[in-house]
């Protein structure tokens, strides 16, 4: 780990608000002298304030972000008596937003302190208390008693702490503990010495704290499935305990303002609402829909509980709750949208070759390799603005596809995309310790093998992303492993999140060993040579270039370090950089007309510390070519109907 020195050091002290004597020069991170405008706007009081799971909005909730008081100490120890100064949540520890910027070691656990009231108006209802995103593994206590853990970095989660509190302030404290990459736990490109491709560990709270009111029993998960080819939106509700005859939820579809579908439905049964004349989704055109969901008590349609038990999952259970009678208020009620829109694998345009379709029709996803790194709040963007913009950079530079990089992001991020029309291919984290048996090489005929415990963590990341980002129409293909990081039992693995999400495709391995063929939606590649390799052909899966690109071109005052910098390839000028893109960028082109190729991923958006292949700087200040120009060269993908 480079250490931080000097000026720098002192910088970074006055920014965390930290006695000196609870760091040292061995436990700092590198921070980089490097910011973001964005990030130099942030203070306790704006650090990110939108209600953070838009896909199930409730009216009524409390924001936890802004000063927590914070502590790192060894793993075995007591929570210390004192703790070492005060920390900007949700940024992560080793982050320079945070005012923490320190190491956070295997063997170390990291405090966290603050205090809250509960709103006088919620009196009768639960609390919950949620959690975006903790990496890795949290302990939860309210008022100095445990009230739940969680394991995973990147999932949602959240515990019903309304028998822990008690009049006027409470106490909440979280324990974390995280490996980095001493661990086989998914973790994407997070290392303990980041250099290359590899970046700065991110430990702890990384995503917003809330609080929010809910009925004893109440609405859990909403899950919408559009299908356009039958017209009609397949939606699931679940509620977070079992219920009886008379809970039911009222589900309402409005097309700005309009209502447009409705019906109720017995609580935790499927729904089909239809959805006529329906305006589909695209990167053009971002149509959504509104989408309520109400949990009503009605009058049971049954007076013979045989008859209702003999009704149950039944056509006929549907049609008697659909005309039931709703008695009183809603208990609980939240908001969400869904868009129209269909991805599949079709015919293309040459014989035998199939292609990527979005609303079954042929359609060529243009992206970027997108990591989504901040200098200033590593995982943490520095603000919702500051992370929209790199969309809106994308889309002006002719781009309506993004592979978002073994990272998942907060869920506004995908909210911003299905409201801007940018198409997202989600990759799980990679898993896999930093030593070298669990990485697959591109020369490997094998995978690696894991504990069955370490699968459990894989597999339940996997099914914890789909989870929570299953309601998100950008979201259009999952990427399950990429180029071999802690790979193994592919095809299993492609099945497993197929079966939980069959209305998208699946990449099974992006890059290097290609083990899932039979499962496999896409047939993908890298290539980074100078032009860019061709997929063989497949009779039955679409072509892509997972990644390809990586033209570097460093841009003083604009770097992470000016003295260590990696890229593929270099260019020495504006003019040499944009010549060495259109090489690329025209042989793609080339495919797309003539080799049937379905998509294309360019390495990348932006810099990432060392790395210097981005479209932008790592601080978003300057385009390395002009967007417009960058949009020029991709123009001719979609001249001629392809």
């Amino acid at each position: 780990m480079t250490r931080i020195t000097g000026a720098a050091m002192t910088l970074a002290l006055l920014l965390s608000g930290t006695a000196a004597s609870a760091q040292t020069a061995d436990d700092h991170v590198y921070t980089s002298n490097l910011m973001t405008r964005w990030g130099k706007a942030v203070t306790p009081d704006n650090a990110w304030r939108s209600y953070p799971r838009p896909q199930m909005k409730r009216d009524r909730w409390q924001n936890l972000n802004g000063l927590w008081d914070y502590a790192i100490a060894p793993r075995a120890a007591a929570q210390p008596a004192r703790m070492d100064g005060q920390i900007l949540v949700p940024f992560p520890v080793e982050s320079k937003l945070s005012r923490v910027a320190r190491k956070v070691a295997p063997g170390d656990r990291i405090w966290y302190r603050r205090s809250f009231t509960v709103p006088a108006d919620w009196r009768g209802q639960h609390v919950m208390l949620n959690f975006g995103a903790v990496d890795y593994a949290a302990t939860v206590l309210v008022n100095g008693a445990v009230v739940g853990s969680h394991k995973g970095g990147y999932d949602t989660f959240g515990f019903d702490i309304t028998d822990y509190l008690k009049p006027g302030q409470n106490e909440l404290t979280v324990e974390v503990t995280d490996p980095t990459s001493k661990g086989n736990q998914p973790r994407g490109k997070q290392i303990a010495d980041p250099s290359g491709i590899w970046y700065t560990a991110v430990s702890g709270i990384w995503q917003t704290v809330w609080l929010e009111p809910v009925p004893e029993n109440h609405i859990a998960d909403v899950r919408a499935t559009p299908d356009i080819d039958r017209g009609v939106l397949d939606v699931d509700v679940a509620t977070n305990e079992g219920t009886d005859g008379t809970t039911a939820v009222r589900l309402t579809a409005s097309d700005h303002g309009k209502v447009i579908a409705q019906t109720i439905i017995r609580a935790n049964r499927h729904a089909t609402l239809k959805i006529p004349n329906a305006h589909l989704w695209t990167p053009e055109h971002p149509y959504l829909y509104d989408l309520k969901a109400e949990l009503v008590t009605v009058k049971s349609p049954y007076a013979d509980q045989h008859k209702a038990y003999d009704a149950r999952f039944t056509a006929g259970e549907q049609r008697d709750y659909a005309h039931a009678t709703v008695v009183g208020a809603p208990s609980d009620t939240v908001d969400s949208y869904f868009a129209m829109r269909k991805i599949s694998i079709g015919p293309g345009k040459l014989a035998g070759q199939p292609v990527m379709l979005l609303n079954n029709k042929p359609y060529f996803e243009n992206g970027t390799l997108d990591q989504g790194w901040w200098p200033d709040g590593l995982y943490t963007p520095p603000s919702e603005e500051a992370m929209k913009s790199d969309i809106v950079f994308l889309k002006k530079a002719g781009f309506n596809m993004l592979r978002k990089h073994i990272k998942i992001e907060p869920a506004r991020y995908y909210y911003d995309a299905d409201h801007l029309g940018m198409l997202i291919w989600q990759d799980l984290p990679s898993a896999g310790s930093d030593s070298e048996d669990q990485f697959v090489t591109g020369t490997s005929k094998g995978q690696a093998v894991f504990s069955s415990d370490d699968m459990d963590e894989i597999q339940n990341e996997l099914a914890h992303m789909i989870g929570d980002l299953d309601d998100f129409p950008s979201i259009v293909l999952w990427v399950i492993n990429n180029e071999g990081w802690g790979q193994y039992n592919s095809a299993m693995l492609a099945r497993y999140a197929k079966g939980m999400d069959p209305s998208r495709l699946i990449d099974a391995d992006t890059g290097w060993l290609d083990v899932a063929p039979g499962v496999s939606d896409v047939f993908d590649i890298h290539t980074y040579e100078d032009v860019p390799h061709t997929p063989a052909y497949h009779s039955k899966r679409a072509l892509v270039l997972g990644e390809y690109g990586g033209v570097g071109y460093p841009i003083s005052g604009h770097l992470w370090r000016e003295d260590q910098t990696w890229s593929y390839q270099v260019a020495k000028t504006p003019q040499d950089y944009l010549a060495r893109l259109r090489r690329k960028m025209d042989e793609v082109v080339r495919q797309a007309k003539e080799d049937g190729l379905s998509a294309s991923v360019y390495t990348q958006t932006t810099d990432v510390e060392g790395e210097i292949n981005g479209l932008l700087t790592y601080d978003r200040a300057q385009s390395k070519a002009p967007p417009e120009d960058i949009a020029k060269i991709a123009a001719p993908l979609w001249q001629g109907g392809n």
